[in-house]
Order: C-alpha cells, then sequence, then structure tokens
C-alpha cells in the first residue's frame, strides 16, 4: 500500500537524518512495524471480544434454553470471538510485514500457535458446557458422562499439540502421527491411570453401576457416603463424617464395592439384628404367665386364639398323659415381636419379614428381626431401629425371658460380696 510505503521513507529518512545507518534504520522500521501490527491486534481483539460478548449476551437474555447461558459461562462465545481477531491479523500481517520476511514468518508462526491454542481452549470449554448441558436434564441426573467427555479432551489437546508441532517444524501432522507409533509404549506408561480409569468408566456406565448421587460403601477405602462426582481417573465420596475420598474408578471395577441405591429405589430399608436370650430362663408358659400377657392389647387376641387352637389340638390326642403341644414364654415372644413390628406402621410388611430362631450358642439363643423399614434416611432410619430394641429390651421381662450378657467385673464383686455375707 502506498501510504505505508510512504511511512517508510519519511520514517527512515527521518532516522538517517537523527543518526542511525542504514542496516539500523531498516531493523528499527521492521521492529516498529511490528510493535504497531501488535498493538493494533490487541487493541481489535480487546474491542472485538469486549462489544461481540455483550451482544451475544444480550440475544442469549432473550432465548428461552439454558444451553446457550451455559455456552456463555463457560467462556466458548469468548474463544471463538478471540480466534476470529486473531485470524484478522493473520490476514493483515502480509499488508504491514510483507518486505520482512525474517519477522512475518516468526509473526504468522506465533499467530498460527495462538489461533492453535484457542481452539484447544475452546473445544475443551464446549466439551465442558456440553458436560454440563448433560448433567442438567432431569432424566440424565445421576448418569455420568464426564470420563466419555474428559477422554475426549485428552485426544483434542494430543490432536493440538501435534498440530503445533507440526507448524513449528513445518512437517505434515500424517509424518508425525507415523513417528509416534514408535512412542506408543511411553505413552502408554504415561497415560495407564486415564487409560485404566476409562475402561473402568466404561464398564460403570455400560452397567449402570455407579451414578452420581449413589450412597456407597468402599471397604477397601473406608469410605461411606454419596458420589460427588465421576471423572476419568477418580470418584470421589462425600463421607457421612462430611471428609472427601478419592477412590481410582478403575479400582472400584477391579475390586468390588456397596451400592445401596437398590435399597432406596425399594421399598424399605432392611433391619437385622438380633437379641440373644439366655435359655436357662425359657420355659413352657404356665396359667398365670398367659394371665399377666393376655393384658397386653397386643396379645390378647392371639392369646385367646392360639389357646383354643392347642385345647382342641391336645383334646384329639388324649392318649398322652401331658399336652402334646403348649406355649412357650419364647414363642408367645415371638409373636409379640412380630404383632409389635406390624402395628408400627414404619415396618413395610410386604416385603421379607421374619421374627425368627437362629442357632443356638454358647452366647444363648439368638431371636433375630429381619424385617424392612419403609424409613429410609439414615438418621430417622437409625432412631426407628433403636426405638424398636429399646421398647423389646425393656418388655422382655414381662416375658419371665432374660438377655444373654456375658459376666463382667462387676457381677463378679457382687457374687464375691453375696458369698462374703
Amino acid at each position: 500500500m502506498e501510504w505505508i510505503t510512504k511511512f517508510e521513507q519519511n520514517y527512515y529518512l527521518w532516522l538517517r537524518e537523527i543518526g542511525f545507518n542504514s542496516h539500523n534504520s531498516i531493523l528499527t522500521i521492521e521492529v516498529t512495524q511490528f510493535i504497531i501490527s501488535l498493538l493494533v491486534f490487541i487493541i481489535l481483539d480487546t474491542l472485538f471480544t469486549k462489544y461481540g460478548r455483550r451482544y451475544i449476551k444480550k440475544l442469549i437474555s432473550r432465548t428461552k434454553t439454558n444451553a446457550d447461558d451455559i455456552f456463555f459461562q463457560n467462556k466458548v462465545f469468548a474463544y471463538l470471538l478471540h480466534i476470529i481477531a486473531a485470524y484478522i491479523w493473520f490476514r493483515t500481517i502480509d499488508l504491514t510485514l510483507d518486505r520482512f520476511n525474517g519477522l512475518e514468518y516468526a509473526a504468522k508462526l506465533v499467530t498460527k500457535l495462538w489461533i492453535v491454542y484457542l481452539f484447544i481452549r475452546g473445544a475443551v470449554a464446549f466439551l465442558n458446557s456440553m458436560n454440563l448441558l448433560y448433567e442438567s436434564k432431569q432424566q440424565n441426573q445421576g448418569k455420568s458422562v464426564k470420563s466419555y467427555i474428559q477422554v475426549i479432551q485428552l485426544l483434542t489437546i494430543i490432536i493440538g499439540v501435534l498440530v503445533a508441532i507440526s507448524i513449528i517444524v513445518s512437517e505434515d501432522i500424517g509424518v508425525l502421527l507415523t513417528g509416534l507409533g514408535a512412542f506408543a509404549a511411553v505413552l502408554m506408561l504415561v497415560f495407564k491411570d486415564s487409560i485404566l480409569g476409562f475402561v473402568g468408566g466404561i464398564q460403570i456406565n455400560a452397567n449402570d453401576l455407579l451414578r452420581v448421587g449413589d450412597w456407597v460403601t468402599v471397604a477397601s477405602a473406608e469410605a461411606d457416603g454419596i458420589v460427588t462426582d465421576i471423572s476419568l481417573t477418580t470418584v470421589k465420596i462425600q463421607n457421612w463424617d462430611r471428609t472427601i475420598s478419592t477412590i481410582p474408578t478403575y479400582s472400584l471395577v477391579s475390586g468390588s464395592f456397596q451400592n445401596w441405591r437398590g435399597m432406596e429405589e425399594s421399598g424399605g430399608r432392611r433391619i437385622k439384628r438380633s437379641i440373644m436370650i439366655d435359655m436357662n430362663s425359657i420355659r413352657f408358659a404356665d396359667k398365670k404367665l398367659i394371665n399377666q400377657l393376655i393384658e397386653i392389647p397386643l396379645l390378647k387376641s392371639y392369646l385367646e386364639n392360639k389357646e383354643a387352637e392347642l385345647i382342641q389340638y391336645n383334646a384329639q390326642n388324649e392318649s398322652f398323659e401331658k399336652p402334646l403341644r403348649a406355649q412357650t414364654n419364647i414363642g408367645i415372644f415371638r409373636a409379640y415381636v412380630s404383632l409389635y413390628l406390624e402395628a408400627l406402621g414404619t415396618i413395610n410388611t410386604e416385603m421379607p419379614f421374619f421374627v425368627r430362631q437362629l442357632q443356638a450358642s454358647q452366647n444363648g439363643l439368638p431371636i433375630e428381626i429381619y424385617v424392612f423399614s419403609t424409613i429410609k434416611t439414615n438418621p430417622d432410619y437409625e432412631q426407628l431401629q433403636s426405638d424398636i430394641f429399646d421398647h423389646l429390651f425393656a418388655i422382655l421381662h414381662r416375658f419371665d425371658l432374660n438377655i444373654f450378657q456375658s459376666v463382667s467385673g462387676a457381677d463378679l464383686r457382687e457374687i464375691s460380696t453375696k458369698v462374703k455375707s
């Protein structure tokens, strides 16, 4: 352009007049033009992105979808505007530095690398936005695609780095990809965790083993809490004590963990605990005990019907000197526990419901309660479970039954005192 040529001539003459030699004058003109060109680019980039973002924000505010808001917040549009400004500067380098081959080459090289960098950052931001958009959908809540997104991001960065290297060494990217095979073993070692995490993420998602929001227990890592994040290499679990456990994704697949989602989606949460009965306190229920227990409202109908049933059965077997069948205090207690649990209203009787004896041992006779509570949340569930056993421990003596308890030091002292007295 003529005005540029004229400016260079006048600038050159002025530099010679103030004492610069011919070589230094040309060099100064070259540096000055580069600085001016760079300042023009910075101003252009600033104005372009500033007013471009402002205009895009106005357009976004008029739409009903939240997708564009997510893209805007993750600066996807900002990177796009930076790329446009950089491309405009790249196309104008020839106009200002066309006669300075060395500086023109360096400026174009730096601009190309800058554009590649912006493309990588923009692609990563776009993929992050897609992940947030996916997670924001109600039907997708809990199902994480973050590991897949991170794999694509990793591939994008690798391809971007290869493109940048091909620009620097002026080699076709195909040649670099061919030579990349020689470094496959090194790459496998460097990205070992990422590869294993990707494989683990595929297995977790394909088999629906884990979702964000699931309550899981990982015994090997002493983790027990809610899954807050599933990424390419790690799974984050917020434990009930508010600490955070970070577990490698692949270790969950190669090892074992307990997912409580099935319980949360079912009709109840299991209560499985036993009361140890002292077997020396087990006996047949005589009239006196039955008359005492029949005063308990829950047992009245049961005892009356049971007594009538036993009288009829024993009458048909008069050859025996004693009644063939009779009620026991432990049997009545089991019946009471079942009636009590049914009356609570917080036990799902449509799910497995057992009050049963387990194998007797040196620790007594276990009476196991195996039922499912309709209350699933931890504090309320634990409160219900405690209330049930508080009641059963307190009422057990009315059945003339004793809890089995190992002898303690206090018991031995009491026995010793009685012997001495």
